[in-house]
């Protein structure tokens, strides 16, 4: 699905959804994305008590799966407001507000200084950068020496026939109960399994990650590959 300019048509796709936003991913993924965002915040646990940076943070899931779990303070960047307005409520509503700061900013230019936190994480919002490596250069930037960043994705499973059941699933299922549920006007559930096709999985991410200057790259799948976690060292 194209969308132009790129990022205000996303911006406006997402600003569209924010309310339904959080019902139809725990909907649609059958509750299982909360379980791949436990799996983040345990394989890579902060180390000491230096800040993290969820970046399209959106409503702030991941965020608030970092504090719950570690109890560390998280800023959370994203530059929709109204899933940042929904964020919010939920960060009052979990009494997170004092541990997690959300500010609305592109992940192309973050308004950070160089080298601040100590994990720089991003949850099924990567691909939804106009470019790739520059989300990726700008999440180096701002991570410290020794820290790590971390991407967590849709993938296409690896095995033929699980592609096949998730390709039907993802792109003559989902679109049209998400569409249907959500009831916006640019098809973002369209657009959801376009992006996933689109973004670089597995090696080619992983060589993506290495490329802006970040080691020790691995890559751990979720759920038979549906989701893969990537991890790198500054």
């Amino acid at each position: 699905m194209a969308l132009d300019p790129p990022s205000d048509g996303i911006r406006r796709m997402f600003a569209e959804i924010a309310r339904p936003y959080d019902r139809m991913n725990h909907l649609l993924s059958m509750g299982i994305d909360r379980h791949w965002r436990r799996r983040t915040v345990r394989l890579v646990p902060p180390n000491g008590c230096g800040p993290i940076l969820d970046v399209c943070t959106g409503t702030g899931d991941l965020a608030l799966a970092y504090w719950r779990k570690h109890g560390v303070r998280v800023v959370g960047a994203d530059f929709c407001h109204p899933m940042l307005t929904i964020g919010l409520k939920k960060c009052r509503k979990a009494r997170a507000e004092r541990s997690i700061t959300l500010l609305e900013a592109d992940a192309r230019q973050l308004p950070f200084p160089d080298d601040l936190f100590q994990i720089v994480c991003v949850a099924f919002g990567l691909r939804n950068v106009n470019n790739t490596i520059e989300g990726l250069r700008e999440m180096v930037r701002v991570c410290r020496p020794g820290g790590r960043v971390a991407v967590l994705d849709f993938t296409l499973p690896r095995s033929w026939f699980l592609r096949k059941l998730y390709g039907l699933y993802f792109h003559r299922i989902l679109p049209r109960i998400g569409q249907f549920l959500a009831r916006n006007s640019q098809k973002a559930y369209t657009y959801l399994p376009a992006s996933v096709g689109r973004f670089p999985q597995y090696e080619a991410l992983a060589e993506q990650m290495r490329a802006v200057g970040l080691k020790h790259v691995e890559f751990h799948n979720f759920t038979f590959g549906v989701a893969t976690l990537y991890v790198g060292e500054k």
